[in-house]
C-alpha cells in the first residue's frame, strides 16, 4: 500500500488567495473548498473534527407553540413546585424540658417529650416581593439588653418587642400564612392529635471513631492483628477510584450536633397555663435545647376551622397589635434622631415612666437580691 502524502503536498495544489480573489467564483465556495482540506478543526468547534456550527437557537426545543408546557424555571416556578411541601402556617420555638410517659387506655406505656414555649412572639414577615418567598420570623424567650448589640437593639425597638433569646424563620405557603407582628403564640396554636415536625440539633458527641460514629464492626481480634482492633482499615484503595480517598468516605470525626428533623409526631397534650406541648416519641438534642415545631409537611394541613379559630383568638388577645407596632416605629424614629443629637439621656429623663410590669420586675429583682444576701431566695 502506498504511503499517505503529507498535508503540505496537498496545499501546493490549492489556488492561492490572490487567484481566489480575482476569480469569478464566489468567495464562500472557495472557503468551503479550502476547509474540506484543512488539517485543523474549526476555531469555533470545541471538541473533535465536527464542522457543525454552534447551536444558534438554544431555546428551539420545548416551545409552547408546539403544544408543550412552558419550562418550569425561575423563582416563581420553584415556589410552585414546593407549594405542597410547604406548611400553611408558621411554627413556634420551644425548649426541650425532658421525657416522660403517658399510659394509654389499654395500659400501654407511651413515651413522650415535653416542650415548653416561653414568650414566643412574631417579629417579622417576609414577603414574595421583598425577599422572594413568604416566611414568618419568630422570637423566643428574652435576653438581657446589655448583651445585645446596638443594631439588634434598634431592630427590636422599631417593633416594640424586647430582645429575644433566639430567632427562627418559618416558611409559609403564601401570604395567608403571615401573622401580625408582636402577637404571642401559645400552645393552643396546635390541637391534640395533630401531626407536627420537630427540628433540633442532636447531642454533640465530640470526636468519635468509625465504630461509634458509623457502626463499623472493627477488625479481627487475633491472627496477626496488633493494636488495630477498632481502626477502620484502608482509606484509599487504588482499584477503580484511584489511589485517593473518595469524597464522602465514612471516617472518624466529630459526631453529633447536626440538624435532625423528626417528622409526623402526634401531639398528646397542650396546656396554655404551663405553656407546654407534649409530643409522642423522642426529640433530638439534650435537655434545654431549642426546638422548632411546625405543622407536618407530609400530612394534610390543619382543618380550615382550626386555622380560622386560632387567627380569631390572636385578634381577640391582641386587638391593638397594629397600633402598637405603629407607635413603636414612631418612637424608634424619635429616639434615633435624639441619639444623633446626643440628647437621649435628657429625653428619657423627662418623658420615660416605667410600666406596671416593669415596676413589678424591679421589685422582684430587688427582693431576690435581698434574699440572696440573707441566704434565702424570695419569689
Amino acid at each position: 500500500m502506498a504511503p499517505r502524502l503529507p498535508a503540505c503536498c496537498w496545499r501546493q495544489h490549492l489556488p492561492s488567495s490572490s487567484s481566489l480573489r480575482s476569480s469569478s467564483q464566489p468567495l464562500v465556495s472557495s472557503v468551503q473548498r479550502t476547509s474540506f482540506f484543512s488539517t485543523t478543526s474549526a476555531p469555533q468547534v470545541k471538541y473533535g473534527w465536527s464542522t457543525l456550527p454552534k447551536r444558534a437557537r438554544p431555546t428551539r426545543f420545548n416551545q409552547v407553540t408546539s403544544g408543550l408546557p412552558a419550562p418550569t424555571t425561575g423563582p416563581a416556578a420553584a415556589l410552585k413546585r414546593r407549594e405542597q411541601s410547604t406548611p400553611v402556617r408558621a411554627g413556634v420555638l420551644a425548649i426541650k424540658k425532658g421525657m416522660t410517659a403517658f399510659m394509654g387506655f389499654t395500659g400501654t406505656r407511651i413515651p413522650c417529650t415535653v416542650l415548653q414555649l416561653d414568650r414566643v412572639q412574631t417579629v417579622l414577615n417576609k414577603t414574595r416581593e421583598s425577599h422572594g418567598y413568604w416566611a414568618v420570623q419568630v422570637g423566643f424567650g428574652e435576653r438581657n439588653p446589655g448583651n445585645v448589640g446596638a443594631p439588634m437593639l434598634g431592630y427590636y425597638e422599631a417593633k416594640g418587642i424586647p430582645p429575644k433569646q433566639k430567632l427562627a424563620e418559618f416558611r409559609v405557603r403564601d401570604e395567608k400564612g403571615l401573622l401580625p407582628i408582636g402577637v404571642q403564640l401559645l400552645p393552643d396554636w396546635f390541637y391534640i392529635g395533630q401531626r407536627v415536625d420537630v427540628r433540633s440539633n442532636s447531642r454533640g458527641q465530640g470526636f468519635a471513631g468509625g465504630m461509634k460514629r458509623h457502626g463499623f464492626s472493627g477488625q479481627e481480634a487475633s491472627h496477626g492483628n496488633s493494636k488495630n482492633h477498632r481502626t477502620i482499615g484502608s482509606n484509599g484503595p487504588s482499584q477503580g477510584g484511584g489511589s485517593r480517598v473518595l469524597p464522602g468516605k465514612k471516617m472518624p470525626g466529630r459526631m453529633g450536633n447536626e440538624r435532625v428533623t423528626v417528622q409526623n409526631l402526634p401531639i398528646l397534650m397542650i396546656d396554655n397555663e404551663l405553656g407546654i406541648v407534649v409530643v409522642k416519641g423522642a426529640v433530638a438534642g439534650p435537655k434545654g435545647c431549642v426546638v422548632k415545631i411546625q405543622d407536618a409537611c407530609k400530612k394534610p394541613p390543619p382543618p380550615p376551622e382550626h386555622i380560622e379559630k386560632t387567627l380569631k383568638q390572636l385578634k381577640e388577645r391582641f386587638p391593638e397589635a397594629e397600633k402598637h407596632l405603629q407607635a413603636a416605629r414612631e418612637k424608634h424614629l424619635e429616639l434615633k434622631e435624639a441619639r444623633r443629637q446626643k440628647r437621649i439621656e435628657e429625653m428619657l429623663g423627662k418623658s420615660w415612666e416605667p410600666t406596671k410590669e416593669q415596676t413589678e420586675m424591679v421589685k422582684r429583682a430587688l427582693a431576690m437580691e435581698e434574699g440572696a444576701g440573707q441566704g434565702e431566695i424570695t419569689v
